[in-house]
């Protein structure tokens, strides 16, 4: 009685076996992306429900498709190449590879998203655009671990303090703050967080010198690591499916970002 159910036993065990690989084959692979602090792509990754644009853009990458889930892992703006070296996230959303990344093996997608910082200071009679001409003796209130154009895209603190009189801080609402107080004469902030910025505080618009000059143009990119769970050309073709759609027009529209 019991040559049937031996017989039957490695039928039944290869039909488990095929049942589970199926299934994985059906599971997403996690896509773990970097997120430090830098609005208006991300505002405290670290904290449940992260806003800025980066999360909604995750959302609409994971609606559209079931091969990847896209989560984020929060990281800052210093420890995020160590992070990527380590194999603790795959991939970063706008970045570029003069920030930091030359000695990292990554793969790049471009984007085509674009965004500009400028210079703030505070409007006064007689200053104009002219202001932004010269930094010399001038203080500066700069973003800790980010890179800037007028530097050289040098983030080492030591440096920024001692050649632009730089006050490092986390926010870049305590540097427009300091700006409109006078304790600094200028800041560094991307045009589309300012645009939002501006929004909340419509009395600032008078108050606030913008410049026509600026420190550097963003052409993001999406960076992986080459052992990353999805290819730089998969991610190409995903994005490529998403610009098509009323949803990634009307995100970037809520940003004030321009696709290429």
């Amino acid at each position: 009685m019991s040559l049937p159910w031996r017989g039957l036993k490695p039928v039944g065990l290869a039909l488990m076996l095929l049942f589970h690989s199926l299934q994985a084959l059906a599971e997403p692979q996690d896509v773990r992306v970097g997120a430090y602090h830098f609005p208006p792509y991300v505002e405290h990754p670290e904290r449940a429900g992260a806003a800025g644009l980066l999360p909604e853009l995750l959302v609409l990458l994971n609606r559209q498709q079931a091969d990847f889930r896209f989560h984020l892992v929060p990281t800052s703006a210093t420890r995020r190449y160590q992070d990527m070296a380590r194999g603790r996230v795959d991939l970063m959303f706008f970045e570029s590879l003069r920030w930091g990344w030359q000695t990292q093996p990554v793969q790049t997608v471009d984007l085509l998203i674009e965004d500009t910082e400028v210079y703030v200071a505070k409007a006064m009679a007689g200053r104009d655009q002219r202001y932004f001409d010269d930094f010399t003796g001038k203080r500066m209130a700069l973003y800790s671990g980010y890179h800037y154009g007028f530097a050289g895209f040098n983030a080492d603190q030591e440096q920024l303090r001692q050649t632009f009189q730089a006050v490092l801080t986390y926010s870049h609402d305590s540097n427009l703050l300091m700006v409109q107080r006078g304790r600094v004469d200028l800041t560094v902030v991307a045009r589309s967080y300012l645009a939002l910025y501006l929004t909340r505080h419509p009395q600032l618009r008078q108050a606030l010198l913008v410049s026509e000059r600026a420190d550097q143009y963003y052409q993001h990119q999406a960076l992986l690591r080459a052992q990353a769970p999805i290819s730089s050309t998969q991610l190409s073709e995903l994005l490529e499916q998403l610009r098509g759609t009323a949803e990634y027009a009307a995100l970037l529209a809520r940003y004030d970002l321009q696709a290429r």
